[in-house]
C-alpha cells in the first residue's frame, strides 16, 4: 500500500488559490502580449517578454501572499474546532470556543459546539453522580447484611437477638430489592419517549386501591383520611400510574406524625384532571423542594434507611411521559401538597 502524506485543509486552500492565480495568468498573458504588440511598443525596440514575466511573477507573489494571509484568517477557527474536538475526545468537557467571529456561519458553529459541550458535561456529571450514588446506596444495606450475618454466627445467641439480626437482614435485603427495582424502572422510563399499554380505567378507584395497599402504614399511625374523589375515567398506563399514587401517598404517610391528616382530592378542571395530595407532616424547606425530583436526593439524611431517593424522580418521569405536570408546595412544619395535572383524552 502506497504511503499517503497527510495534508491540512490550509495546504489545499493555498494550492487551490495558487492554481486559480496561475490559470488567470496563463489566460491573461497572451492578452498582455497582444496589447504590447499592437500598441507598437516593439517598434521602439522594446522586448515584450520582460514586462509579461514581470506581471506573472508580481501576480504570483501578491496572490500567494494574500492567499496565505486570508487562508490563515479563515481556517484558524477550523483549527480551533479540531483542537477542541481532540480535547473532548480525551475527556476534557471544559472547552469553550469564542463566539465573536465576524463570519456568521463560524459564529453559529461555535455557538452550537459550546452547547454540545455543555450538554456532554452535564451528562458526564450526571453519570458520575449516578455511579457514586448507586455504589453508596448498595453499599449501605450490603454492609448491614454482612454485619448482622456475622453476628448470627456468634454462639449463645438469645432468641431475641437472633430475631433482631434476622429482621435487620430481611429489611436490608428488601431495601436492596426496592433499590434495584426502582433503578431498572427509572432507567427504562428515561429511555422511553412515550407510554404504551394505555387503557381507560377509573382513576378515583385506583387512588382508593393505593390507599388500601398502604393501609398497614397509615392505620397504626391513626391518620385521618379526607377523600374528595370525583368519578373520572382516565386513559393511560394503569400500572405506572398506580406507582405514582403509591409513592406520593407513601411519602405523605411516612412524613406525617401520628394522629395527623392526609387529604386527597380528584377533580376535573379547565387544565385537565387535577389530583392533589396534602398532608400535615413535617413539610420541606425551599432548598429541599428544589431538589426532591433529583435521583438519590434525600431531604432528611436521618431517614435514608426508609427510602432510596428514587420515588419522586420516578413519579416525575411517569407524569411527564403521561403528558402531565407535577408541582409541590410546602413549608417546614406546615405539611406538603403535591398537585398533578393530567391531560384529558380527546
Amino acid at each position: 500500500m502506497r504511503h499517503q502524506k497527510n495534508k491540512g485543509l490550509w495546504w489545499y486552500f493555498v494550492s487551490l488559490v495558487f492554481i486559480i492565480i496561475l490559470v488567470f495568468i496563463l489566460i491573461s498573458s497572451p492578452l498582455v502580449f497582444l496589447y504590447i504588440h499592437f500598441g507598437n511598443l516593439d517598434a521602439h525596440g522594446r522586448n515584450p517578454f520582460p514586462p509579461v514575466m514581470t506581471i506573472i511573477l508580481f501576480s504570483l507573489v501578491i496572490g500567494t501572499t494574500i492567499t496565505i494571509m486570508v487562508g490563515r484568517k479563515i481556517l484558524s477557527p477550523i483549527t480551533g474546532f479540531s483542537n477542541a474536538a481532540k480535547e473532548i475526545a480525551s475527556g476534557n468537557f471544559h472547552i469553550h470556543l469564542d463566539e465573536s467571529h465576524r463570519v456568521r456561519e463560524i459564529r453559529e458553529v461555535a455557538h452550537h459546539f459550546n452547547i454540545m459541550v455543555q450538554e456532554l458535561r452535564s451528562i458526564e456529571t450526571l453519570r458520575n453522580d449516578f455511579v457514586v450514588n448507586v455504589s453508596h446506596e448498595f453499599k449501605t444495606p450490603l454492609a448491614a447484611i454482612e454485619g448482622y450475618a456475622t453476628l448470627l454466627q456468634e454462639p449463645n445467641l438469645t432468641r431475641a437477638e437472633h430475631d433482631e439480626y434476622t429482621g435487620m437482614i430481611i429489611d436490608s435485603a428488601r431495601q436492596l430489592s426496592s433499590l434495584s427495582g426502582n433503578i431498572l424502572k427509572i432507567s427504562k422510563l428515561e429511555n422511553q419517549e412515550m407510554l404504551t399499554e394505555l387503557i381507560n380505567y377509573r382513576l378515583d378507584e385506583q387512588i382508593r386501591q393505593a390507599l388500601l395497599l398502604l393501609e398497614s402504614l397509615w392505620a397504626p399511625k391513626q391518620l385521618l383520611l379526607n377523600l374528595e374523589l370525583t368519578e373520572l375515567l382516565y386513559y393511560g398506563n394503569e400500572e405506572l400510574m398506580l406507582q405514582v399514587w403509591l409513592n406520593l401517598l407513601g411519602n405523605a404517610i411516612k412524613f406525617t406524625p401520628e394522629g395527623g391528616e392526609i387529604s386527597v382530592t380528584l377533580q376535573l378542571t379547565d387544565s385537565g384532571i387535577s389530583a392533589s395530595i396534602t398532608d400535615t407532616g413535617i413539610g420541606m424547606t425551599k432548598n429541599v423542594r428544589k431538589h426532591i425530583f433529583e435521583k438519590f436526593y434525600q431531604g432528611d439524611p436521618a431517614r435514608s434507611a426508609e427510602g432510596n431517593g428514587l420515588g419522586l424522580p420516578l413519579v416525575s418521569r411517569i407524569v411527564s411521559l403521561s403528558g402531565g405536570t407535577i408541582e409541590v408546595s410546602s413549608e417546614p412544619g406546615l405539611g406538603s401538597t403535591f398537585t398533578i395535572v393530567l391531560p384529558v383524552a380527546t
